[in-house]
């Protein structure tokens, strides 16, 4: 009997650690490590964590609990064969740009589905199309250089305005002390 205890107890901290895991990361992505060796998964893993997130190897009935204690439905379909989770935390197309480039390289990794904010299920179309959209630090650049246009030509105007202003009032000073005199 005690046996049985201590192994309920490990599986549910696996499972607690699971549900931890994808409701915290900003999305997930899981895929199947079919055919890759040690030494490639260790590479994998490596750049995933450079980019901010973490790579692990997890059992499909354990993941099933935990997705059905946070409420996510549509994933029991890719919980089948060998199953590995990518958890992001920062840049959302990051990871799943490391996880693309690596299924390129790795003709038998293959990336099954993802989950946004722990909520949202999504497939690997649109995985592969968030993949091409550019990092959040390029996206913020734009942004501001969209936005720093306008505000530039806004600037000079308001400078050419206060300039007249006071070519205004030097003239009206000259005819004053013309005036003076």
């Amino acid at each position: 009997m005690g046996v049985k205890v201590v192994i309920r107890t490990e599986k549910q901290k696996k499972v607690e650690e699971l549900q931890d895991k994808i409701a915290k990361a900003k999305y997930c992505v899981f895929t199947e490590y079919r055919g890759l060796n040690v030494e490639n998964i260790n590479i994998l893993r490596t750049k995933i964590r450079e980019v901010g997130g973490e790579y692990h190897v997890v059992k499909n009935t354990l993941t099933g609990i935990a997705s059905k204690k946070l409420g996510l439905s549509g994933l029991e379909s890719y919980l089948k064969g060998p199953t590995a989770i990518a958890f992001g935390y920062k840049d959302e197309t990051a990871i799943i740009k490391v996880l693309i480039d690596f299924s390129k390289k790795n003709e038998n990794f293959k990336i099954k589905v993802g989950v946004l904010d722990g909520a949202s299920v999504i497939d690997d179309v649109m995985l592969n199309k968030l993949s091409k959209l550019p990092s959040r630090e390029v996206l913020l650049s734009q942004l501001v250089s969209c936005l720093k246009g306008p505000l530039f030509n806004l600037a000079n105007v308001l400078q050419a305005n206060l300039q007249n202003m006071v070519s205004v009032v030097n003239e009206i000073k000259l005819k004053k002390e013309k005036t003076a005199v």
